[in-house]
């Protein structure tokens, strides 16, 4: 069974880059039937899908957040990480990592300075 598990820092100041991590585990990052995304939840909203990095490296943005989003992984770490550039306040929110029906636990990020 795939797990998945986030990491990086809690806090970001605004105009920072926001970097997260994903490890995988129970199953190859780079197998054909996975595709490998980051989703988000602001406080008091709804899931927003950010972007995802395929079996073969390929990645797709949401096109309101594809200008400061960045996907890519460590296929050698089974690792796939985020890069959001130019964070603001309205960036706060729970961080996951997703696959098929595999979640993260989800990691919190606040943008505050």
């Amino acid at each position: 069974q795939v797990q998945l598990q986030e990491s990086g820092p809690g806090l970001v100041q605004p105009s920072q880059m926001l970097s997260l991590t994903c490890t995988v585990s129970g199953g190859s990052i780079t197998a054909s039937y996975y595709a490998w995304s980051w989703i988000r939840q602001p406080p008091g909203k709804g899931l927003e899908w950010m972007g995802t990095i395929a079996y073969d490296g390929s990645t797709y943005y949401s096109p309101s957040l594809k200008s400061r989003t960045s996907i890519s992984w460590d296929t050698s770490k089974s690792q796939f990480s985020l890069h959001l550039s130019s964070v603001t306040p309205e960036d706060t929110a729970v961080y996951y990592c997703q696959a098929s029906t595999y979640w993260g636990q989800g990691t919190q990020v606040t943008v505050s300075s």
